[in-house]
């Protein structure tokens, strides 16, 4: 089994647009390749809306070089892109945009979530693209609460839902340009999981509520920490010290250089000049020959 490698923590809160409080797990700005192929990782909310709010959420801004990966868990989510994709994601709903060669988006609460006002609580995920899908076409992706396969575990443990990747043989609805396993778990109180990871993956997991313990060595996992394991050996074994929701990611990493600023992540410097050059002359989000 992966050992602990580390266990990462961020306690201060801030605001992304109108989302608040806002929490910055991870981001490769502070880890680098360490997390690779992902990025960064936000934890928006719990928060509460309230009711008639003029509050919107984030306005119109670009991407480029990467994917985000949007999980709602309470509250409604409307998207809108430069392709003309959109729509309106809810609870237990999951976002996948792949920015590419670059796309421009809104990120608001829907109408009805704003005129009713609510508990609000929202994951977003920045998953790297390799070098050579940075400049494909942009895609998105509604994964809805319905048609994401749900496992539930033996003797009434809980339950995994895959939103990319395979666990016990079942496949994940995601289509993905490199290989990962994105799962939200829920584990019930003194219950034991398994979870697959490679030998020579990046393997983390995000701990939303509750309280784990890593099973054969011992560590513990609070609540909001990110634990990174190690890259040798295969698969985690958890124990649940309380319920516990979490996020388990594992892929292999890219091996490959980053270079990020704002809302691009390229492999160079001047890739990032390009998409600024790009973005003033209306050559975003055209792709590559």
């Amino acid at each position: 089994m992966k050992s602990l490698a580390f266990i990462h923590r961020n306690d201060t809160r801030f605001a992304i647009g109108d989302f608040y409080p806002a929490l910055s797990v991870f981001s490769y700005q502070e880890l680098g390749n360490t997390t690779s192929p992902f990025l960064l990782l936000d934890h928006l909310g719990p928060g509460r809306l309230a009711p008639k709010s003029t509050k919107k959420g984030v306005n119109e801004h670009p991407h480029r070089g990467f994917e985000t990966v949007t999980f709602v868990f309470a509250g409604e989510l409307q998207h809108q892109d430069s392709t003309g994709q959109g729509g309106i994601i809810g609870q237990g709903d999951v976002q996948w945009m792949t920015a590419a060669s670059g796309i421009q988006h809104t990120e608001h609460f829907s109408p009805a979530f704003r005129e009713r006002g609510g508990y609000f609580e929202m994951l977003q995920l920045w998953i790297n693209l390799p070098a050579k899908d940075k400049m494909s076409a942009p895609r998105y992706q509604s994964l809805l609460n319905n048609t994401i396969p749900k496992v539930p575990l033996e003797q009434n443990a809980g339950y995994v839902r895959i939103v990319a990747g395979q666990f016990q043989n079942i496949q994940g609805i995601a289509q993905t340009f490199s290989p990962m396993n994105v799962f939200d778990v829920h584990l019930n109180k003194a219950h034991q999981l398994t979870l697959p990871a490679q030998h020579g993956d990046t393997t983390l997991i995000y701990l939303r509520k509750g309280k784990l313990r890593f099973t054969e060595h011992e560590d513990t996992l609070e609540e909001q920490a990110l634990a990174v394991l190690s890259s040798f050996d295969t698969d985690v074994a958890i124990t649940a010290l309380e319920d516990s929701d979490l996020l388990f990611l594992s892929a292999p990493p890219l091996q490959e250089p980053i270079n990020g600023h704002g809302f691009f992540v390229m492999n160079s410097y001047e890739q990032i000049l390009q998409a600024y050059e790009d973005l003033k002359t209306g050559n975003f989000g055209k792709p590559s020959d």
